[in-house]
């Protein structure tokens, strides 16, 4: 929830107008992103979606806050790299995933 509302609030803001308003290629992926981030579904894609819309952002559209964008970006890659919740539509849909360690 702490990255999909972020990016769904700037997608509002781009929707209704507002200060920095338009939206572009990057907030609808990024907006896409949040909305299956805060489903729960297909968590490590969205993570990445996010992490490299924000990048995208960052380095080709002059963001406007870009220590909000890093954050965002480098939440994404946690996410894609952590993987679903216990609570997650991923979860209930394809099980947990687990690693064990075999003593040798």
């Amino acid at each position: 929830m702490a990255t999909a509302i972020p990016l769904l609030h700037r997608v509002a803001i781009g929707v209704l107008g507002g200060p920095h308003s338009g939206l572009t290629a990057p907030k609808l992926i990024a907006g896409g992103a949040g909305i299956l981030l805060l489903v729960g579904l297909y968590t490590p894609i969205a993570g990445a979606l996010v992490a490299t819309s924000e990048l995208w952002m960052i380095f080709f559209y002059q963001a406007p806050n870009v220590r909000a964008a890093i954050l965002l970006a480098v939440l994404g890659i946690a996410l894609a790299m952590l993987g679903p919740g216990a609570w997650s539509v991923d979860a209930r849909l394809f099980g947990r995933k687990r690693i064990d360690f075999r003593d040798r």
